[in-house]
């Protein structure tokens, strides 16, 4: 299973180009699985649903099922948030699992730049293998416009890690 970040500041638009990366790579007949960080409290189940109803009463591990879909809530309660590899671990039947967000683990990463900010993570987080500008900077690290849907993909799809 190959593992791609996708990582930037906030409003970079780390979570549009994850999305054009999974469409296309799933247009490719990739199957593609993804995780992302939240860095607050959230909510995935709604007010009132059974499921929900569940969470609130107490349970601390929820499963939705259905025939088109199932989920899994894990309430953490007083436990650690999961590590990027505990996460990956849940993973099954996957090509490629993009990642958003978590910067500081070891897998490979591509940084979405915005002009507004030079502020580069790439100098900082290890394991950046390409970033998305909106125009050439001074750096070996593959580049690509953020027109290059395409040219993104393509990488990613041809990238082995060393």
């Amino acid at each position: 299973m190959k593992v791609i970040g996708i990582i930037g500041w906030k409003n970079s638009g780390k979570t549009y180009f994850a999305q054009q990366i999974i469409n296309k790579l799933s247009k490719k007949g990739l199957r593609i699985g993804s995780i992302k960080r939240a860095h607050h409290d959230f909510e995935i189940d709604k007010p009132n649903t059974d499921s929900y109803l569940h969470r609130k009463a107490g349970s601390q591990k929820v499963i939705i099922s259905s025939s088109k879909r199932w989920v899994k809530i894990t309430e953490l309660a007083k436990d650690k948030e999961m590590k990027l590899n505990d996460l990956l671990s849940e993973m099954s039947k996957v090509d490629i699992v993009i990642v958003e967000g978590f910067k500081n683990d070891k897998h490979p990463k591509i940084e979405v730049l915005h002009e507004s900010n030079s502020d580069y993570l790439y100098k900082k987080v290890k394991n950046v293998i390409a970033l998305i500008v909106d125009k050439e900077i001074n750096t070996q690290i593959p580049q690509f416009n953020k027109n290059e849907i395409n040219l993104i993909v393509d990488f990613i799809d041809k990238y082995n890690e060393q």
